[in-house]
Parts: structure tokens; C-alpha cells; sequence
């Protein structure tokens, strides 16, 4: 999947093109290197967002096409905010 797709299904950000925006101003990390919005993720990568108030890092635990609002949270686990 996708990074900036990942990003939406996961509600990490609200909208596919805030995602590909933020990869597009490399505030998008993935295993230490920025990315493009078309970086291919897998799980066990660590991803970092980096916001203008701060920053989010978290570890892909799973990948799915689409997901509950409610369940969106089991995609991933924080590390650091």
C-alpha cells in the first residue's frame, strides 16, 4: 500500500491529499528516510509525520484497504509523539 493511502485509512490524517501533500514537503519519514507519497509501505516499518506542533512516530502493525473509524487504531502502534 501506499503511504499516503495508509495515512487516510488509518485517520492519521484526515484527507489523501494532506498526505501527499506532507510527503510531497518531506515531512513524511519512513525507516529513517523521507518519502514520496508513492513510497510502498509494509508492516513493521516506523513511520515519522512530522507536524507543524510536533511530530508522531509509529510502528505499521497491520495494512488494510479500508477500516472502521473504530478500529483505525489497531493499524498502528505510537512510539513517540
Amino acid at each position: 500500500m501506499r503511504i499516503d493511502k495508509f495515512l487516510k485509512v488509518s485517520r492519521i490524517l484526515k484527507r489523501r491529499a494532506l498526505a501527499v501533500e506532507a510527503a510531497d514537503k518531506n515531512r513524511v519519514i519512513v525507516n529513517d528516510r523521507a518519502v514520496k507519497p508513492s513510497c510502498k509501505i509494509k508492516e513493521g516499518d516506523v513511520v515519522e509525520v512530522l507536524f507543524n506542533s510536533g511530530a508522531i512516530k509509529f510502528k505499521i502493525l497491520s495494512i488494510k484497504e479500508t477500516v472502521k473509524k473504530e478500529q483505525a487504531h489497531e493499524l498502528y502502534e505510537i512510539i513517540a509523539e
